[in-house]
């Protein structure tokens, strides 16, 4: 079970100048001006089981292909085996390009129009019926609208986010991915254990 999704407009910000170090009765104090760069997309798996980031997938757009060939990404490292992917109802995340992959990766033949397009799954409601069938090796799990909480990647997105992104300076964009998939190496060689549900179920206050 994989816990997927994607951390858009990532910010390659260049302090302007270097950090004043931490001494002693002060914190490190960290330069408010910056250059910016560039952004990054990152889409992440986190394996829930272990709370490893498998194959990750870093770049600069974020469309309907961009997230069908990091799946496809994805699943070429253990092609065989039963792949079940948690992830928003965002659109990319139930297109056309994704039916076709997964369509493709389980043999099943797809009707096509003369042009190429799906012809009987086209509407948005019909792809996520087909990639969520739960008889498929490689299916889809679609959690309900406004419970991104549900979805253990955001925790471990907020953790990038504290330990690399907040305080960063990087000189690229190139410097950010290289940075960013360096942190992810860390963090399963030192970091990874599989998060621990504390919510109780109690109703939320409003």
């Amino acid at each position: 079970m994989i816990s997927t999704d994607e951390k858009s407009g990532i910010q390659a910000l260049e302090r302007l100048h270097p950090s004043l170090p931490m001494c002693p009765g002060l914190v490190e104090r960290q330069e408010h001006e910056y250059v910016r760069h560039g952004t990054q997309c990152l889409f992440a798996n986190l394996e829930v089981a272990t709370g490893r980031v498998i194959a990750p997938s870093v770049g600069s757009t974020r469309t309907n292909e961009d997230f069908a060939s990091h799946i496809e990404k994805t699943i070429a490292t253990d092609p065989d085996t039963r792949w079940i992917f948690v992830v928003d109802q965002l659109n990319i995340h139930q297109s056309e390009a994704l039916v076709k992959l997964v369509a493709k990766e389980l043999g099943i033949e797809l009707e096509l129009d003369r042009k190429g397009n799906l012809k009987n799954i086209k509407a948005m409601a019909s792809r996520r019926t087909f990639l969520s069938d739960p008889t498929h090796r490689i299916r889809f799990v679609y959690t309900p609208k406004h419970t991104s909480w549900l979805n253990q990647i955001e925790l471990w997105f907020s953790i990038l986010a504290r330990r690399l992104l907040k305080r960063g300076s990087f000189t690229s964009v190139e410097d950010l991915r290289e940075r960013i998939l360096a942190f992810i190496e860390y963090f399963n060689r030192a970091l990874a254990k599989p998060f621990k549900w504390t919510y109780k179920g109690r109703p939320l206050k409003v």
